[in-house]
């Protein structure tokens, strides 16, 4: 290909040929990207992007890191593919890693292309082992866009799209929009569990496979539990025979300032979905991790699923570079002290500060900024007036997730105090203008 590849080429090319996920084609205008390292992205003019968004809160070691592409390049020289029915060094290895993170009753990982089918294949895992139908999962949710995943999800994009059976969603704890009128946290956790005791009743209990729940929900708004909400929903799967599965796919592996979200909680699971940063998303990867009661049941019982590229081995030696990379550069460590220390007190001093922010929340590197109109009345800021905002960070070279009324504040988990200065600068520029025409 010609070294003299612009924008433009490549702007005119995607239109052309490529179908863009949840859009309305003719309404697209992508940022075009022609490269990447650590927190920095660029495109062929040569303009420079600090990566607040992480992607799709999954590059949380950054963009190229020099160890795990190093990784791939050499399985790549081996073995590039096999059938997942092999034996492979680097399945193997990848498998022990994970576990090394897991409460210590997990002992397998089943592997997956993503996070949709590795939540896919705990609910089946599920309804096998229980002899039950039913999942419930919270409506301020995302499982992915699969078949049962998308029905599990319980955001409106899953109404086009409910194919599956046997889904039923309740209210998970959200103070600042609460379905519960509490006014403390004591109060929404209490009421949310009672809530949630309730639809297992009204539902059957005896008629529920599982609890599907993210540990710290991600696109719903990064929804942090209450104290004693994740430790009361083990508590009621226990008491009715219900598995509690733990969607970690995006709040997973460094995202929280912990290894698992999962240990921000005195909580045990039965199934932990992974993907994204597992591997920072370098190779497609997704995956459950199987309590050892479940993995025993399987002993001597037909698993009645597969996939072509389960433990794909550019995918597997991508996961083994990354998990080791984490560990030796303390990565997890810095999510935490950068999110204690910097992010978080910057957050909520511009929450303190702008109109326009309801809430600021969060853990670790994983935060939200709720922008509203009206502080009082907590309305949402509009959809036209989110997207100018996203236009403005992009224009002062910050790339941001908003979801909604929301911006997601997620770098990438070596994300240093000056780059948090950088973004949280560009913040509250961006986000003073907008007050002053928008606020009420």
């Amino acid at each position: 290909m010609s070294s003299e590849i612009t924008n433009e080429y490549v702007h005119a090319l995607d239109r052309q040929f490529v179908f863009h996920s949840w859009s309305i084609q003719s309404t697209l205008n992508p940022l075009v990207i022609a490269g990447g390292q650590g927190c920095t992205l660029w495109d062929y003019n040569g303009n420079q992007y600090l990566d607040f968004s992480s992607q799709l809160v999954n590059t949380n070691i950054g963009h190229q890191h020099p160890k795990v592409i190093a990784a791939i390049q050499e399985q790549a020289g081996s073995l590039v593919t096999v059938a997942p029915a092999t034996a492979n060094l680097m399945r193997g290895e990848a498998a022990k890693r994970i576990l090394s993170h897991a409460p210590s009753t997990f002992s397998k990982v089943f592997f997956t292309n993503a996070g949709a089918d590795a939540n896919e294949n705990a609910m089946r895992m599920a309804r096998q082992f229980t002899g039950r139908d039913k999942i419930l999962s919270a409506y301020r949710s995302y499982h992915g866009s699969t078949g049962s995943a998308i029905a599990a999800t319980g955001d409106l994009r899953r109404v086009p799209n409910e194919f599956a059976r046997g889904h039923v969603h309740f209210f998970n704890p959200y103070l600042y929009r609460t379905e519960f009128h509490a006014t403390t946290e004591e109060e929404e956790c209490e009421r949310a569990l009672q809530h949630l005791r309730r639809v297992i009743e009204c539902e059957g209990a005896n008629s529920i496979a599982a609890i599907l729940l993210e540990s710290v929900p991600g696109t719903a708004g990064i929804l942090v539990p209450p104290k004693g909400y994740m430790e009361g929903v083990r508590a009621l799967a226990s008491e009715f025979g219900m598995l509690l599965i733990l969607d970690e796919v995006m709040a997973g592996f460094g995202r929280t300032g912990r290894w698992l979200a999962m240990d921000n909680f005195d909580v045990v699971p039965d199934l932990i979905c992974f993907a994204k940063g597992v591997n920072s998303g370098y190779v497609p990867a997704g995956g459950v991790m199987i309590s050892q009661p479940i993995a025993e049941f399987y002993e001597n019982r037909f698993f009645p699923g597969g996939l072509t590229y389960s433990g794909h081995p550019l995918a597997m030696a991508a996961i083994v570079a990354t998990l080791d990379v984490m560990a030796e550069e303390g990565i997890v460590d810095n999510a935490r002290m950068i999110g204690q220390e910097f992010l978080g007190p910057g957050l909520k001093a511009l929450a303190a500060k702008h109109p326009l922010i309801g809430e600021a929340r969060g853990v670790g590197l994983f935060w939200a900024l709720e922008m509203v109109s009206d502080r009082v009345k907590k309305t949402p800021l509009a959809a036209p007036v989110m997207a100018q905002m996203k236009a403005a960070f992009q224009a002062r070279g910050l790339l941001t997730f908003i979801v909604e009324n929301r911006i997601h504040v997620v770098p990438p988990c070596i994300v240093n105090p000056a780059q948090v200065a950088q973004a949280l600068a560009i913040f509250d520029e961006v986000i003073g203008e907008f007050s002053s025409k928008h606020a009420a």
